[in-house]
């Protein structure tokens, strides 16, 4: 695993990174930890971490957490795993052996056999089934889970997208790219977890409508 690195976004998860940091240990691959300059709490919480690097944003937006954290990384993989806990490590072997024939590998929480969440709601279920199929049906995607941000892929492919969502519209602006510049990509079940801590930093109102926007907008890109 040493050509592959954890990009974890970090906004204001000074109770989940901690727990979550000891979970990885065993995961002999480098670990970046991408937040604000400001979420001094965060950081002081990772003083006992001396493996992981921290990398502060230079801008805002958990899109741009990801995009930073992708470009700043130097080895010839790269996966996206939040802070929160609810991305289980258990599937980065399984993942990063797949990737060694593809660019991306995508995970499902609505694949089968063997994909659940313990976090999922009402609202976020539908509005992921809703864009899912949306984005099956209008870029042929083949994609179960569109929303879900547990991606491990090649970097210098995923480079080459050159991506720009600074907020949640990351989520299908990625696949769809990858589509459109016709990378190899594969998904596969994943179970999500309770969140060890926090809450969630979605609006699902306001990144639903964004999110649409983003899946018609493009349409015509």
């Amino acid at each position: 695993m040493k050509d592959l690195t954890l990009i974890i976004p970090s906004k204001r998860e000074s109770e989940s990174l901690p727990i979550f940091l000891k979970e990885l240990k065993k995961y002999k691959c480098k670990k970046k930890i991408v937040l604000q300059k400001d979420d001094t709490k965060t950081i002081n919480s990772l003083k006992k971490f001396k493996e992981v690097e921290i990398f502060k944003q230079k801008k805002l937006g958990y899109g741009n957490a990801i995009i930073e954290g992708i470009n700043s990384t130097k080895t010839k993989y790269f996966c996206i795993i939040n802070a929160d806990g609810s991305m289980d490590p258990k599937y980065l072997n399984r993942m990063l052996k797949l990737c060694k024939n593809l660019d991306l590998v995508f995970t499902s929480r609505y694949a089968k056999p063997g994909g659940g969440s313990e976090d999922d709601t009402f609202i976020t279920l539908l509005g992921n089934k809703i864009f899912s199929f949306l984005g099956n049906f209008l870029f042929n995607l083949k994609i179960s889970d569109i929303l879900f941000t547990y991606i491990l892929a090649n970097t210098r492919s995923v480079k080459s997208l050159k991506l720009k969502s600074t907020d949640f519209r990351l989520c299908v602006e990625l696949p769809i790219k990858a589509k459109k510049s016709g990378l190899s990509y594969k998904c596969i079940p994943s179970f999500e977890r309770s969140r060890i801590g926090g809450f969630k930093k979605v609006n699902a109102l306001k990144d639903g409508f964004l999110i649409l926007t983003s899946i018609i907008g493009h349409l015509f890109t």
